[in-house]
């Protein structure tokens, strides 16, 4: 084990609190500027006070005092006033000394208020310069999971703490954001998890009942367990691949939007004919760069969301081309109507503008996933919907 090594005695010395060294700064500051005019106001009582250069200063005889308190009322005699001319002369040294001699003791009682003064201005000054960072503190300790939605809102001048205290209420509004998606998020993927094996536990169970099982019992109890498996599964990999566009793009490659959406909709072919939608497609050059499998993948899942959420019979419009230095895609579809205020709510996992009745309508991972490796390479996802029912998709990305 190796030994800690002792602090410096000057570091130890040093205090350790903000406060008490802003105090120390603060009182060596108003030491030095109190100091300084009192230095100032005495050297003025000097020059003013000094005894000027002349005769040696004598000191008075009995018979001289005498004549000087005689000096105290205005003399009438033109001799008396000459001798008290003169007395007063030779006496006002010494006031001047003993003045000076006071002057000396008020300047050291004021160095000392001085210092005392400024020690507690300077405790005073740094304490209240802090308390906004005290503030600071004391909501940071405050704040936990559960109580992420107080904030600071410091009110004062713009300067650099009230910036401080609105950076931490940004901070906490985003923390509280998160934990609230985090939350939503697993509680919905534990109930979209929880479906399908509640489904395949019923299916067993009911089978398991029976007391004389059929083959055609048996191999029904199959398929529904394979389709709750099938359905899991998606669940699993929607997560995996919204989990991995969140991380960010770790592979960069050319790509074109155009041929990603041609193979898109090849794949979604069998849901289209079934379901007798119409696809018009005009697709330009839109040549991008990213990670090749997660924006197929964005692609595959806008025209996946506009083949599922669509009416029977209804249509499909689907363009790229290339836009003030940028690939654009727009995928159009028709369907049911959403509201305005919900559309923000369909990029959010699990959500779905109405409640899903089978396993067809998804998992309502596809816009979220779409728009999270959107905004991993940089890009654009806006939404918005149609008069006629249905919704108007459309990423801006880059160009490659």
């Amino acid at each position: 084990m190796t030994a800690r090594r002792p602090r410096p005695l000057v570091r130890r010395l040093w205090p350790q609190r903000l406060r008490t060294r802003l105090a120390a700064f603060y009182s060596l500051l108003f030491v030095a500027a109190g100091l300084g005019i009192v230095a100032l106001a005495y050297t003025l009582a000097i020059n003013l006070f000094a005894p000027t250069t002349g005769p040696k200063l004598q000191r008075l005889t009995p018979s001289q005092q005498a004549i000087l308190r005689l000096c105290k009322p205005e003399p009438s005699s033109k001799k008396l006033i000459v001798q008290c001319q003169h007395l007063i002369a030779l006496v006002s040294p010494n006031q001047n000394g003993a003045v000076l001699a006071g002057l000396k003791v008020a300047a050291a009682i004021a160095v000392v208020l001085v210092v005392l003064g400024a020690i507690a201005l300077g405790w005073l000054a740094a304490g209240r310069a802090l308390r906004p960072v005290r503030s600071i503190t004391e909501a940071a300790l405050r704040a936990s999971e559960l109580r992420l939605g107080q904030r600071l809102a410091l009110s004062g001048p713009e300067d650099e703490l009230k910036q401080l205290g609105d950076t931490f209420d940004l901070m906490l509004e985003r923390l509280d954001s998160a934990f609230t998606s985090q939350q939503r998020f697993v509680a919905n993927a534990a109930h979209e998890l929880r479906t399908p094996l509640t489904a395949m536990r019923t299916a067993i169970e009911v089978t398991l009942s029976k007391p004389q099982r059929t083959p055609e019992q048996l191999e029904e109890m199959a398929e529904r367990v394979q389709r709750s498996l099938q359905r899991a599964e998606a669940t699993i990999e929607a997560l995996l691949t919204l989990a991995t566009s969140e991380f960010g793009v770790t592979k960069i490659e050319r790509l074109d939007l155009a041929t990603a959406a041609e193979d898109a909709l090849d794949a979604a072919r069998g849901s289209i004919d079934q379901r007798k939608i119409t696809v018009e497609a005009s697709l330009e050059p839109a040549p991008t760069h990213g990670d090749r499998v997660l924006l197929e993948r964005m692609v595959a899942n806008l025209v996946e969301n506009a083949v599922r959420h669509n009416h029977p019979g209804g249509s499909i419009w689907i363009r790229t081309r290339q836009r003030d230095g940028s690939s654009v895609l727009e995928v159009e579809n028709t369907g049911p109507v959403v509201a305005a205020d919900q559309i923000r709510v369909l990029f959010e996992p699990f959500a779905r503008a109405k409640q899903r009745l089978n396993f067809e309508d998804g998992v309502g991972l596809g816009l979220s996933i779409a728009d999270a490796i959107a905004r991993a390479h940089g890009a654009e996802l806006s939404a918005c919907e149609r008069p006629g029912g249905g919704l108007e998709l459309t990423v801006t990305v880059a160009e490659g």
